[in-house]
């Protein structure tokens, strides 16, 4: 049973679920329940929009074993892509929550450490050797993944590891995978070539409900270690030395961190390529939409929430901004990751 207990502070509730209480900032769970309505919105809008899109009113008909055959290879086809997007954007805005924590850093998310490049690198391997399939993409993705954040963490380790110093190596480091999967491309045979370059480009098309069965169950795995990541990211956020002083063992703890963010960011680059700007971006909006001020860390939950939603607009704006024409979400989420990113280093820049 759940019930909701006013405190002194009108502006928090306590939270009761059977013996486990929590206590939650009014405004915080009015915004993530916004937030959780326009995933949800981002997902019909999916299912409805363009031509031959279902009526809002067909849609849950469409499961029911009397639709028809039209309703439902609608909802067959358009259905897996929508929630692809949401359960990946949650995948990436948590794993940019974690990293950006873990560096305390705006610009510590795996995309821009070199980890999404090392990902990168495992699944042009796996292609290379004629590997196919989501197994064999997830085993490529996750291993270069964490292959490359052991490199940047080793390299980056002095008496500890330094938020800015591992940004530093982990551009690197990405730098060096992204110029060894250049040049496979250019002395590979083209089919491998052309494989490698059409899943490197980031796209959620074709995603198939057995695919994201998988991944799904991968994430939903990964995610019971997310309760353990709410509790320990305020502690870090703090900085080393006050997380010491509340008995939180530093290195131990961060290495699982890195171990739960690159399992998810490798997850969705193993399914859809390499996605840039979400892992950036959602934590910080979420921290300035759920915890004005910039609070004690980025908010896992609502990381989540921000990611599901910019990754199903992002789709949306993929599949429809241009009318006849269909490109990779990929290059909409480069497009507004560059601006977002100039945004945030004039920003960065005016605070120095």
């Amino acid at each position: 049973m759940v019930s909701a207990v006013a405190t002194r502070d009108p502006r928090v509730l306590a939270l009761r679920v059977g013996p486990v209480s929590a206590r939650i900032r009014t405004r915080s769970a009015v915004v993530i329940g916004l937030l959780g309505a326009a995933a949800l919105g981002t997902m019909l809008l999916a299912l409805t929009v363009g031509r031959g899109g279902l009526e809002p009113g067909s849609i849950l008909y469409a499961l029911t074993p009397d639709a028809s055959k039209a309703d439902r290879l609608v909802f067959e086809w358009r259905g897996s892509r929508a929630l692809a997007a949401i359960v990946f954007g949650a995948c990436l805005g948590v794993s940019g929550a974690i990293f950006q924590t873990v560096t305390r850093n705006p610009l510590g998310s795996p995309d821009v450490i070199g980890l999404n490049a090392g990902s990168y690198a495992g699944v042009v391997a796996v292609i290379s050797l004629g590997g196919i399939g989501f197994t064999a993409m997830a085993v490529g993705s996750i291993t270069g993944g964490l292959v490359a954040a052991a490199a940047v963490y080793l390299l980056a380790f002095k008496q500890g590891v330094n938020g800015f110093r591992l940004i530093i190596v982990g551009i690197a480091v990405g730098a060096v995978l992204t110029s060894l999967t250049s040049w496979f491309s250019v002395k590979s045979d083209l089919d491998v070539a052309l494989r490698a370059a059409i899943w490197g480009a980031g796209s959620l098309n074709g995603t198939r409900w057995e695919v994201l069965a998988a991944a799904g169950g991968l994430a939903l795995v990964t995610a019971l270690a997310l309760p353990h990541v709410a509790r320990v990211l305020p502690q870090l956020a703090l900085g080393d030395d006050a997380a010491s002083s509340l008995g939180l063992r530093l290195e131990p703890t961060k290495a699982l961190l890195v171990v739960v963010g690159v399992v998810l960011s490798a997850l969705v680059t193993a399914v859809t390529g390499p996605i840039q700007f979400i892992a950036l971006a959602a934590p910080q909006i979420a921290r300035r939409l759920v915890t004005p001020g910039g609070g004690s860390g980025p908010d896992v939950v609502g990381s989540a929430l921000v990611g599901a939603v910019l990754l199903g607009t992002a789709d949306l704006l993929a599949q429809y901004a241009l009318p006849g024409t269909t490109v990779p979400v990929g290059a909409v989420t480069v497009v507004l990751g560059g601006v977002y990113l100039v945004w945030l280093l004039f920003r960065e820049s005016g605070r120095s």
